[in-house]
């Protein structure tokens, strides 16, 4: 049976257990059109019965970087152009960008909400996930 697409995926990772989901979005200045666009991962972990701790990963689009916006690139991936990319479809990449956060200091057990700008984690990430066992 599958998945709900916009229900939030489960992903163990170090003993806790978290829920993600990814979103698109646009900026509308002044009421306009949509432009420039914005790829967000919330990682949510629940560390007490009532308590949220959320990591947001935001991935604008700007030069020399790719956000999904139709044409060319798939619906999740993100990326330079002349570089490291990720497609936030898969678990391994939200896997690697969660290690990224927890070893800069992301401390989920701390209920709160932090948000990231995605391209400082990216580089780190895709080598992570380029280096990762993959299953067989």
């Amino acid at each position: 049976m599958p998945r709900k697409a916009h229900a939030p995926r489960r992903l163990v990772a170090e003993g806790r257990e978290y829920r993600w989901t990814h979103s698109h979005s646009h900026r509308r200045p002044n009421g306009g059109p949509p432009v420039d666009c914005r790829q967000t991962l919330t990682l949510t972990y629940r560390p007490g019965e009532r308590a949220v701790s959320r990591f947001r990963v935001v991935f604008d689009q700007g030069p020399g970087r790719y956000v999904p916006g139709g044409g060319f690139t798939g619906s999740g991936d993100v990326g330079f152009v002349r570089g490291a990319g990720l497609n936030l479809h898969e678990p391994g990449a939200v896997r690697a960008l969660l290690q990224v956060a927890l070893t800069r200091g992301w401390q989920p057990d701390v209920p709160g909400e932090t948000t990231a700008d995605g391209w400082t984690l990216l580089e780190e990430a895709a080598a992570l996930r380029e280096h990762a066992p993959r299953p067989v």
